[in-house]
């Protein structure tokens, strides 16, 4: 088998059927956006390949087998992941369809709800939106104001917009096609409030008219995302029945009284949140997907590509420029990386959400994980697209070569489903609070009054992989200042989990000064902003690491393996090299290692250049469906 089978092999992970049933399936479908569509024909396109895929499989495979489903969660976000690489509008409206809105049935409501509803919304029979984004709260969700009131007399929630502000938008679904939606409001009974719960409201007719009380509109056009109806909705008393409250984990009876299985407010907000997680892992490996097909249009345009005469007279590849090596490669081994770490996510979350009964601590670390991942991957997906289309001059600025539209429809990434500053927070709150229960959210005062916790024992809650790092870590060289150690990969860890380490305990002792005073905490929290963002960074950094490592490891081919720790190192270093003031300032660098950092990084560059087209594919994006016309002889 070839080096490039090798690598595509170890690189699809578990899912490995999934992805290769996606490549030959998709590829015959002819799934490619196109930029010439309006918007209207670019939705329905889209809703007609939705279609197309319902009897692959993956539509279902998420939902559990007593639902009408696969029970197959990792080959349900595997498959989501996989549209990526075709049509990122479609990826979004069968992620929306498949994974929020049917997600929030599943997981949020009861036996009743998963036979009215989930049979049909596989099979489109049914299309829904998810809507709890609102126009004055994306990220605070505990504060939207949206109301769900109860009325006993009828029976009967009434559901209503009370401000400019409670407007739900940017919904996608909801400007054309969703019929139903699972809207997420403040409920209300006998006049006390019990937070935020999911109910499934019609929106609108068969026939496309908006139901009485709800009025949608579109948001216009966007910066990408053709194929994906954004809308906003507002309610004026529409009524719908008590059955539609998805209860899971909050029911009205007949008589207005709540019950929940969680007494506790943010607590039960929370844990509701977290069986969602999959649209955070979906969303953070359709990015990294993305990436690797813009590299994979940069990079075998860099192969063909000439520019200025050599010594010989000969003109010279582009790839052949170490500059050109600089931009491209060392993204390459990111993506690497975080296909290693994304395989991983994925099969810790099927194994929760497969598990009769899950371990809430893993539960909160796959949510802070999948978070911390989003965030990375996503900044990862808009610094890649944008170095690759500048790295194929004025031909990456047609739309006919995909990375301008690769570049538009992946840009929301990195605020939908969360902003990625206010997720790697997230991550870093988890940390600092050693996973506390009672600690969830970013409340300033709930989160300093834990930190007095011991970090050090999670800051080492390794991967899987946990004995083979501390293997690594106890045999790098003892000399671990020399220049030569920087390619040893317990050298490697060590320095990723020091910083780790470091970070957290000094952000732990600047949250601690503020004690018991709630304004205090409030300030010291906010001008410690930036360290708490960082602590979560580090600390995504380190797990990817760990999962590159691991995934190494699970290859079989002695070749591949080889390349993968040149690949390895290159993503390594150049998280150092990328991060060289803190190791220098916190003296885990002397000056002239520092410098030995970047010209191993250019040793490697060198060493991995006659391997470029290997690498590209071994991403295993298929050549014809790249999509670009500059590829083309």
């Amino acid at each position: 088998m070839v080096l490039a089978d090798q690598l595509r092999m170890t690189l699809d992970g578990k899912w490995r059927h999934v992805r290769e049933q996606s490549r030959k399936e998709l590829n015959g479908f002819a799934l490619l956006a196109d930029p010439s569509l309006t918007p209207d024909e670019a939705c329905d396109r889209a809703l007609e390949q939705m279609k197309l895929l319902v009897p692959t499989g993956v539509p279902g495979a998420g939902f559990r087998k007593e639902n009408g489903g696969g029970g197959d969660p990792g080959m349900g976000v595997t498959g989501i992941e996989m549209l990526a690489q075709f049509d990122l509008s479609l990826m979004v409206k069968a992620g929306v369809q498949w994974g929020l809105f049917g997600g929030a049935i599943e997981n949020l409501g009861t036996k009743r709800h998963h036979e009215a509803y989930i049979p049909a919304l596989i099979n489109l029979d049914l299309l829904g939106c998810f809507a709890m984004t609102e126009t004055g709260h994306g990220s605070d969700v505990q504060n939207i104001e949206t109301t769900a009131t109860y009325d006993i007399e009828t029976e009967e929630f009434v559901i209503n917009s009370p401000t400019p502000s409670s407007r739900k938008d940017y919904i996608g679904g909801a400007a054309k096609h969703a019929t139903s939606a699972a809207v997420f409001a403040q409920l209300l009974t006998k006049g006390e409030g019990h937070g935020v719960h999911c109910f499934v409201v019609p929106i609108r007719t068969s026939k496309g008219k908006d139901m009485p009380g709800v009025t949608t509109s579109d948001c216009g056009y966007k910066g990408g995302l053709a194929g994906v109806d954004n809308g906003r909705i507002m309610f004026d008393d529409v009524r719908i029945p008590r059955d539609n409250l998805l209860n899971r984990y909050g029911n009205v009876a007949h008589d207005g009284t709540y019950t929940s299985p969680v007494d506790n407010v943010n607590r039960r907000f929370f844990t509701m949140l977290g069986t969602l997680v999959r649209g955070r892992v979906s969303v953070g490996g359709s990015a990294s997907a993305a990436a690797q097909v813009a590299l994979s249009i940069a990079g075998r345009y860099a192969l063909k590509r000439k520019q200025f005469a050599a010594g010989d007279g000969e003109e010279v590849v582009i790839m052949d420029y170490r500059l050109h090596q600089r931009r491209l490669l060392p993204l390459m081994a990111r993506s690497y990386a975080y296909q290693f770490a994304q395989n991983q996510l994925i099969a810790r979350m099927d194994k929760l959400q497969t598990d009769v009964e899950p371990d809430p601590l893993h539960q909160r670390e796959l949510e802070g994980r999948a978070a911390g991942l989003k965030a990375l991957q996503t900044w990862h997906a808009t610094r890649t697209i944008q170095e690759c289309r500048e790295a194929c001059g004025g031909a990456g600025y047609l739309t006919e070569n995909r990375l301008t539209t690769l570049k538009g429809d992946t840009d929301v990434f990195t605020t939908f489903e969360g902003d990625n500053h206010v997720l790697l927070q997230l991550v870093a709150k988890e940390l600092l609070t050693s996973y506390a229960e009672d600690v969830r959210g970013l409340d300033p005062f709930g989160m300093v009054r834990f930190v007095a916790e011991s970090v050090a024992d999670v800051v080492k809650e390794r991967t899987a992989a946990a004995q083979l790092i501390q293997r690594l870590i106890d045999a790098r060289p003892g000399d671990s200042d020399s220049e030569q150690s920087l390619l040893d990969r317990g050298t490697q860890l060590s320095l990723f989990e020091d910083r780790e380490q470091h970070v957290l305990e000094t952000g732990a002792r600047r949250l601690q000064r503020a004690g018991k005073d709630k304004e205090k905490a409030f300030e010291i929290f906010n001008n410690a902003q930036d360290h708490v963002v960082k602590a979560g960074r580090v600390h995504i950094d380190r797990v990817v690491l760990e999962a590159f490592t691991a995934g190494i490891a699970r290859c079989e081919d002695p070749e591949a393996q080889a390349l993968l720790r040149d690949v390895c190192d290159l993503y390594a270093l150049s998280i150092i090299e990328e991060d060289k003031a803190w190791f220098m300032e916190h003296k885990r660098l002397t000056a002239t290692r520092s410098k030995a950092v970047t010209s191993e990084v250019n040793n490697l560059l060198e060493k991995l250049r006659p391997y470029t087209l290997i690498l590209i594919e071994g991403f295993a994006v298929p050549e014809e469906s790249l999509g670009a016309s500059m590829l083309v002889d």
